[in-house]
C-alpha cells in the first residue's frame, strides 16, 4: 500500500522554487523564505507565476514527486511528469477500451453509479443528522429521484444516454445543495453550478477543491501505470486529464462537496476572504486559500474503512486505491470496476 506523505502547497504568487541538494528552497523577492526536504513529500502544488528551476523539475521527475502548476484561482496549468514507468500492456489495453464506445460505456456506467449513489448518501446523511432544520420532504424527494437515476444508468446502452441520465441526476442533486448549507446563508448560498469563472463564494470553493481533487486523481492514475489523459466517459481532448475527470465523478459529492459544506457550516471561513471582480468572477484571497489547503490536508489524514476492500486507510489514499482497482479490472483481474460507494 502506498504511504500517504505530504503535499507542499505554495500559495504566494511571486514565490520561486529551487533545488539545493535534497531540499526544496522557496525564494521570495530573491530571498530564501524556507527549505523543505524531499524525503517526506509526495507532491508539490504551486499557485504562483514565477515558476521553478529546471533542476528542481528534474529532481521531482526522478523521485516521482508530482509538481503541479495552478493559476491563482486554482485552475490547472501543467504538471511535470517523469519517465513513464507503467506497464505498456496495461496502457495499450486502456487505449483499446477507450476506442470502443461500447466498452467505454460499461466502465463509465460504474463511475456514474458511484457518483449518484454518493450524491444520494450525502442527502440522506443530512436528513438523518439535521431533520429538524431541513425540509425533509424536499430532500427525500430528491433522494428518491436519484435512486431512480441509478436504475436508468444501469440500463444505459450508450455514452450519450449515460450523459443524459447523469445530467438529470446532477440537476436533482444541486437543486437541494443550498439546503445543506446551514450557516452563513447570507454570504454562502448556492443557486446553480457555475464555473469559468465561478460567480459566488460557494462555486469558487467548489471549483478550487475540484481542481485539487483532479490533480490528486491524475497523480494516482499515473502511479498505477494508467494514462490519466485517456478516459471513457470524458473523451479525448488535448490537455484534459479525461480519465481523472471520469474517476473523480464518484468522489465529488462525498469527498469534495461535503468538505466545502463543512468549512462553511463550521465557520472555518467567512465572506471577508472572497473578492468579487468587475466581470463577476469570485476569487479567494491568500489567507482563505491557505485555510482551505490546510483543512484539505487534514481531511486527507482522516481514516475510513474502504467500502470494497473493507480495509482502513486515509481519505487521501482513496484515489490511489480506486486507480489500483481500475488497473486490476483493465488487466482482467476483476470482473468489473468497483466504484467508491460510501456508506
Amino acid at each position: 500500500m502506498r504511504k500517504l506523505l505530504n503535499t507542499l502547497y505554495v500559495t504566494s504568487p511571486d514565490a520561486y522554487l529551487s533545488l539545493d541538494g535534497e531540499n526544496i528552497v522557496i525564494f521570495k523577492d530573491e530571498k530564501e523564505v524556507t527549505r523543505i526536504p524531499f524525503h517526506n513529500l509526495e507532491g508539490i502544488v504551486t499557485f504562483g507565476y514565477t515558476g521553478a528551476s529546471p533542476a528542481l523539475m528534474g529532481a521531482c521527475a526522478k523521485r516521482n514527486i508530482a509538481l503541479t502548476f495552478m493559476t491563482q484561482r486554482g485552475s490547472f496549468l501543467a504538471r511535470v511528469v517523469g519517465e513513464v514507468r507503467g506497464n505498456v500492456t496495461l496502457r495499450k489495453t486502456q487505449y483499446r477500451i477507450s476506442d470502443s464506445l461500447e466498452e467505454s460505456n460499461k466502465i463509465a456506467k460504474n463511475f456514474i453509479i458511484g457518483k449518484i449513489f454518493n450524491e444520494r448518501w450525502v442527502i440522506e446523511r443530512a436528513v438523518r443528522d439535521y431533520a429538524i432544520r431541513l425540509d425533509t420532504d424536499k430532500l427525500k424527494k430528491a433522494s428518491k429521484s436519484l435512486a431512480n437515476s441509478i436504475k436508468l444508468v444501469e440500463q444505459s446502452e450508450s455514452l450519450d444516454k449515460l450523459r443524459g441520465f447523469e445530467g438529470e441526476a446532477a440537476s436533482q442533486y444541486f437543486s437541494v445543495f443550498d439546503d445543506l448549507i446551514l450557516q452563513q446563508k447570507e454570504n454562502f448560498y448556492f443557486h446553480s453550478r457555475n464555473k469559468r469563472p465561478p460567480l459566488d463564494n460557494v462555486n469558487a470553493m467548489l471549483s478550487f477543491i475540484y481542481s485539487l481533487l483532479a490533480n490528486d486523481v491524475a497523480a494516482a492514475l499515473e502511479t498505477v501505470g494508467l494514462d490519466p489523459y485517456v478516459g471513457f466517459l470524458h473523451r479525448d481532448r488535448p490537455g484534459r486529464v479525461s480519465l481523472a475527470l471520469d474517476m473523480m465523478e464518484e468522489l465529488r459529492s462525498v469527498y469534495a462537496d461535503r468538505f466545502v459544506i463543512s468549512l462553511i457550516n463550521k465557520r472555518e471561513i467567512n465572506e471577508k476572504g472572497f473578492i468579487k471582480k468587475e466581470n463577476g468572477a469570485v476569487i479567494m484571497d491568500d489567507d482563505t486559500r491557505k485555510i482551505i489547503l490546510k483543512a484539505w490536508q487534514d481531511k486527507k489524514q482522516g481514516v475510513i474503512t474502504h467500502p470494497f476492500l473493507q480495509e482502513k486507510l486515509e481519505w487521501g489514499l482513496v484515489p490511489y486505491v480506486q486507480a489500483m482497482l481500475l488497473a486490476r479490472f483493465i488487466r482482467g483481474d476483476l470482473d468489473g470496476y468497483p466504484p467508491f460507494m460510501w456508506k
